[in-house]
């Protein structure tokens, strides 16, 4: 099975259980026959000559990661949807009001948020952002014409909306610029091999992948300390001095994941697997580390090289 296909397989069985949420959530039904995670491969694979813009209209429930003008009109009335933008690790989103057609003293919004959110969680967390959870959230209906243009803090941004009025809609750009030091990071891949580094930052930089793997650090370097050496989850020293966490879980949120082994290599069942870096800004931190998407060979033989499992039932 091709590495995008079960991306979007995957990012499918999330979408269908976001029922249900706060008020102020997203809250995806019905995601339906068409699936928006088919238009994410085609962007993938789309070419532009140099200096032409792509555009292309969008579903209710949809995924981008190109660069390019975007246009949605309601047929019925749309009370639940989404859009989620990603681009690489290094990338950041713009999002540009270009036209906006909506009816917010009748009930509808359009609204932008700096990360995602799926059930009521968010990534990145509360605790690993720069901004409160209110200043995340960019309204049209609240800002007009003061705030037209919107920029992510990492690789991941969404709109939702609700457009209750057949013809009405908005068309929006999404561009992409560079971000010299990548903090919070979902995985547009299931393999891959990455550096964090947090350079004399008081921050904390999470690494999201949303699929079962095998994960392996390679190289790390915190504070004075220069090799493997991570947070044990029964230290009971978070928030104190650098240290460098794995975690797992079913939702979206490091937060509410839980703590892995001090291990340097081992394989994650979860359905999502965070590296989560915590810096107290007086150092250069760095973590480098490998992985790939657990297969079916590798979940029958999970002793194999004596690798620690974990999740590995929920498979």
């Amino acid at each position: 099975m091709p590495s995008a296909f079960q991306f979007q397989c995957h990012l499918v069985l999330i979408f269908l259980a976001a029922s249900k949420g706060e008020t102020r959530y997203l809250e995806v039904r019905d995601a339906g026959e068409d699936d928006p995670f088919l238009l994410l491969s085609e962007d993938l694979k789309r070419e532009l000559s140099a200096g032409q813009i792509y555009r292309r209209s969008l579903r209710c429930i949809d995924m981008l990661s190109i660069e390019g003008q975007f246009t949605f009109t309601a047929d019925q009335p749309q009370l639940h949807c989404a859009t989620f933008f990603i681009g690489e690790p290094e990338e950041l989103i713009t999002v540009r009001y270009d036209f906006v057609n909506i009816d917010c003293r009748g009930g509808d919004f359009l609204k932008v948020f700096d990360g995602w959110i799926l059930k009521g969680e968010k990534f990145p967390s509360s605790l690993d952002h720069p901004l409160t959870t209110s200043q995340r959230y960019a309204d049209f209906c609240e800002s007009g014409n003061i705030q037209r243009s919107i920029r992510s803090s990492q690789n991941v941004a969404m709109i939702f909306f609700r457009i209750q009025q057949p013809g009405n809609g908005f068309t929006v750009t999404v561009k992409k610029s560079s971000n010299l030091f990548p903090c919070n990071v979902i995985s547009q891949t299931p393999s891959g091999r990455f550096t964090m580094v947090i350079p004399h930052q008081h921050r904390n930089c999470s690494f999201s992948i949303i699929y079962p793997v095998v994960i392996k650090i390679s190289d790390l370097i915190l504070g004075h300390l220069n090799g493997l050496f991570l947070k044990q989850p029964s230290a009971g020293c978070a928030g104190v001095g650098d240290f460098v966490e794995l975690l797992g879980g079913a939702g979206l949120d490091p937060s509410k994941m839980f703590p892995l082994a001090d291990l340097s290599q081992m394989k994650i069942g979860c359905d999502n697997t965070v590296l989560r870096m915590v810096s107290s800004g007086k150092h250069i931190n760095r973590v480098t580390f490998e992985y790939h998407q657990l297969d079916l060979q590798e979940t029958e033989t999970r002793k194999e090289n004596s690798i620690e499992e974990f999740c590995l039932p929920s498979i």
